[in-house]
């Protein structure tokens, strides 16, 4: 062992029996390590790699002992340097050290770095360190309360998940463990740190991980944080009920600081460390892997569209429009043409896993002008219906998989926005309301306009509300809507012209998804287009795809922000945004 790598670990200025433990350190002879086990065979390098830390461990404690031994006769014989005389007591090395790593720039290789991290996360779960064995861990500094002769640390990995450490003073070291208190007392919360500790057993009821605890040995900070953060963590971490209680509260005029959603998202990157909103992330991750899952098992093959056209996708003024090498260009609106365009193709089942792009001035809990679209197009056989049931097949996976492989983010999530708890219900075949159905319901229930072209956002949730209480489902396709609210490519229904072969989804209440079974006729398609009042010469391309034989196909375009949004039953589909775009906000 290199003399450097000892004399890193003591806290403060080397004493001389340190200086000559490490010198006898230094000089020692180790005997050779063997090269095979007892059977003959090669030992693998990581085997050999605990041998020499076992040999150099070994050593180290001899010397120690030695040199320890040799300064107290020293002491006796020369009668001087006690405390008698005056001069300060020599204290033994340190067993536990602290320092700072400076930025790390790799200057170290895996097989050089002597840290090797457990997750916080399996600390006292089955299978993770026993308890008394030495361990190194990476974290968030969340809290630090140090008083006296102690220190307690709480480290948070992996969003939620958190661990108590602490530090006690060393009677047989008081300078040392002194200096030690003061730098652990002097970090900031946030500052990330590397703790090695000793893991022992403990009832820590304010940490997940509440059987255990670590007993510091060293501390490394990695990166500090500014000591004043933009808002406190446990300010933002609370639910509006905790909040609500403690501005009702008449006994106190301590009330619980109330967090604006424009402070958190100017900065979100603080607002995503809080446990619940770094959870709905991880949420809407898994709806992207199980929507991919569930179509993949059904035969589909993810695709990737443009996002610059050269006209609009669905026709109307809701376009961003941008100057393409002196031509006039516009985000997509949608991959539906393309989409299209693929089945014509012959992929007969397409998907696609995308940003979608509108210009739209609704400022509204439920809208943004850029979101992730979940889109889905397939080649039927007879009827739309063969659709709808494909993509309901798709909606169970996804929110069974929630909850089977979400249980600590959910968790995290519902411990914050409680009126999320309970699942949406769902039936285990699609529940289809026809139009006709829909509005009689409405009516029946007071909704006077109902059977006008279009449902509201109220006659939205009423409907839902209806819907859940007579068929027991928060999730339902509404299908045959008037034929003047659907885009110009929307199958007519054969019965009646002025209603079409369309369907919205809805999940308590609000709509997650359009959908439709598509014109791949184009003579009718051409009609469809100047019926609406459109060009036909920037659909070209689009309608001469339906020119050499097209399959009948439908599908949907579903908006992932606001199915999680929905499914968590959150009060602004912002908070399923990582970093929400709407009429009022382009950053960060």
């Amino acid at each position: 062992m290199r003399a450097s790598a000892l004399a890193a670990r003591p806290v403060g200025t080397q004493l001389p029996f340190q200086r000559a433990s490490l010198a006898r350190m230094c000089t020692m002879e180790l005997p050779p390590l063997p090269t095979v086990d007892e059977n003959g065979e090669p030992l693998s390098k990581n085997a050999l790699k605990k041998l020499k830390k076992m040999q150099e461990k070994e050593a180290r404690k001899a010397a120690d002992k030695a040199a320890k031994a040799e300064a107290a006769a020293a002491a006796g014989e020369g009668g001087t340097g006690g405390a008698e005389d005056g001069a300060e007591v020599e204290e033994p090395p340190a067993y536990y050290s602290f320092g700072d790593d400076g930025i790390l720039m790799s200057e170290a290789s895996e097989l050089e770095s002597p840290r090797s991290y457990v997750p916080v996360r399996s600390l006292g779960a089955e299978g993770s360190p026993a308890i008394g064995e030495e361990v190194w861990v990476r974290g968030r500094l969340t809290r630090l309360r140090a008083k006296g002769n102690q220190c307690f640390l709480v480290i948070r990995a992996g969003g939620f998940f958190t661990v108590q450490a602490c530090f006690f003073k060393d009677k047989a070291t008081p300078r040392q463990s002194k200096e030690m208190l003061k730098w652990l007392g002097e970090r900031t919360e946030e500052s990330i740190i590397d703790v090695r500790g000793e893991l022992v057993a403990a009832e820590v009821t304010s940490c997940s991980q509440g059987n255990v605890e670590l007993q510091i040995r060293e501390v490394r900070l990695v990166s500090a944080a500014l000591p004043n953060l933009p808002f406190e963590l446990d300010d933002a971490s609370r639910s509006e009920a905790e909040i609500a209680a403690s501005e009702a509260d008449t006994t106190t005029d301590r009330q619980y600081a109330r967090i604006g959603q424009e402070l958190r998202l100017n900065h979100r990157w603080i607002d995503l460390r809080v446990p619940a909103n770094l959870a709905i992330m991880r949420c809407q991750s898994m709806v992207c892997t199980l929507f991919r899952e569930a179509l993949l098992q059904e035969g589909f093959t993810e695709i990737h569209t443009p996002k610059l056209i050269a006209g609009e996708s669905e026709g109307g003024a809701g376009v961003f429009r941008t100057d393409y090498f002196g031509q006039s260009a516009c985000l997509a609106q949608s991959p539906q043409l393309y989409k299209q365009m693929a089945i014509a193709s012959d992929l007969e089942r397409v998907f696609e896993v995308a940003p979608v792009f509108r210009a739209e001035n609704s400022n509204t809990r439920r809208h943004l002008c850029e979101f992730v679209g979940l889109d889905l197009e397939m080649a039927f056989d007879r009827h739309y219906n063969e659709v709808i049931g494909v993509m309901h097949t798709m909606f169970v996976h996804v929110f069974t998989g929630l909850e089977e492989r979400c249980k600590d983010e959910l968790a995290a999530v519902r411990a914050q926005y409680p009126d999320g708890r309970e699942p949406p219900r769902f039936s285990e075949q699609p529940t289809i309301v026809h139009w006709e159905d829909a509005m009689a319901m409405l009516r029946e229930a007071g909704e006077e306009d109902a059977g006008l072209d279009d449902l509201g956002t109220e006659q939205e949730r009423a409907l839902g509300r209806i819907v859940a209480e007579k068929l027991g489902t928060d999730l339902f396709f509404l299908d045959r809507f008037p034929s003047a609210v659907r885009p110009f490519y929307t199958m007519p229904c054969p019965d009646d012209a002025r209603h079409s072969n369309s369907y919205d989804v809805f999940l308590r209440g609000e709509e997650i998804c359009s959908g439709a079974q598509r014109v791949h006729d184009a003579a009718m398609l051409e009609k469809a287009i100047e019926a609406k009042g459109m060009p036909l010469e920037p659909l070209q391309p689009y309608i001469d795809s339906m020119r050499y034989g097209m399959p009948p196909h439908g599908g949907g375009g579903i908006g992932l922000e606001r199915l999680v949004f929905l499914y968590l039953n959150l009060d602004n589909v912002r908070k399923a945004s990582m970093f929400p775009r709407d009429p009022r906000r382009c950053s960060p």
